[in-house]
């Protein structure tokens, strides 16, 4: 047994609060992209005219390429269906004037982050805004909610990451927030995006329904290791949005491609170093998760 500093996702990175008695060990998994659920769906699914082929702004066939790290819509698979309270975590990339028209959800906490391009959100709440690089934005389904999201460049591709976290209880009035995500707030440290609403020391501009957090971090190849300490009793899905991640502890050292994640099942002491830019949701440890067909 060793004494580990805990981290507190502050807005100004990982800040020690504490310390406790664990036993520590590697414990992360990868979970390679090419275990990732595969989506292209038809354009008119979703209000959506034909593809534009030989559109040259188009960097892809189809006018949506989704990457589904849990099981959702046509990807079935039930030794893969959610990390705890997170429940989905769609990697999406939306072609030029596309996207998914009004849809309804309820009783979910949604989060969403922007990597590249232009995201115009639009809701029944009367909510209309669009969002860019490194912005987040979230919505308590609650009770129902309908909304759209569109990419309305006619130029640059968009992609984003949703993420989907069980509420701690069913039935909320129906919310909407986001923030603007400035570069130096994530260049070689973390920074603190979701917290739990119910946790008043986390100084951060989005609060959800559960006890979950959101950090991302962008580091570059010279950049020194950022420390991810997981504490006994939780547990954290890392994903590398874009680069290539080395997430390393005292007992092994796993690679990540853009793409790839990783599951942090219980207390670990771990370092991630790039050039990466990695996306980092922490929750409560429940046992039994993880996927099963690794």
């Amino acid at each position: 047994k060793a004494t580990v500093s805990v981290l507190n996702w502050g807005p100004e990175g990982a800040v020690v609060w504490g310390s406790r008695v664990a036993k520590m060990g590697f414990n992360v998994r990868k979970v390679p992209e090419g275990k990732l659920g595969r989506s292209e769906p038809v354009p008119w699914l979703f209000g959506n005219p034909d593809n534009e082929r030989g559109n040259p702004a188009w960097t892809h066939e189809n006018w949506l390429q989704s990457r589904f790290h849990f099981a959702f819509a046509e990807y079935r698979n039930p030794r893969n269906a959610g990390f705890g309270c997170l429940r989905v975590m769609n990697d999406d990339l939306v072609q030029p004037q596309r996207g998914f028209g009004a849809h309804p959800h309820r009783d979910m906490e949604i989060a969403t982050y922007v990597v590249d391009g232009r995201l115009t959100h639009k809701d029944s709440m009367g909510t209309e805004e669009t969002l860019t690089r490194g912005a987040i934005q979230f919505m308590t389904a609650g009770t129902g909610v309908e909304h759209q999201e569109h990419n309305l460049s006619p130029s640059d591709p968009l992609r984003f990451v949703q993420i989907w976290i069980a509420p701690r209880r069913r039935g909320l009035p129906p919310n909407y927030g986001s923030a603007a995500g400035a570069a130096a707030a994530r260049a070689g440290r973390w920074a603190h995006l979701v917290s739990d609403v119910d946790n008043a020391a986390a100084a951060t501009p989005i609060k959800l329904n559960q006890d979950v957090n959101i950090s991302v971090a962008e580091l570059s190849g010279d950049a020194a290791p950022l420390p991810l300490v997981v504490a006994p009793g939780r547990m954290a899905y890392l994903l590398c949005v874009e680069g290539a991640a080395r997430v390393c502890g005292a007992d092994g050292e796993v690679a990540l491609a853009q793409h790839d994640a990783a599951e942090v099942i219980d207390a670990a002491a771990l370092t991630v170093a790039g050039p990466c830019h990695v996306l980092l949701v922490e929750m409560q440890y429940e046992a039994g998760s993880g996927r099963t067909d690794l």
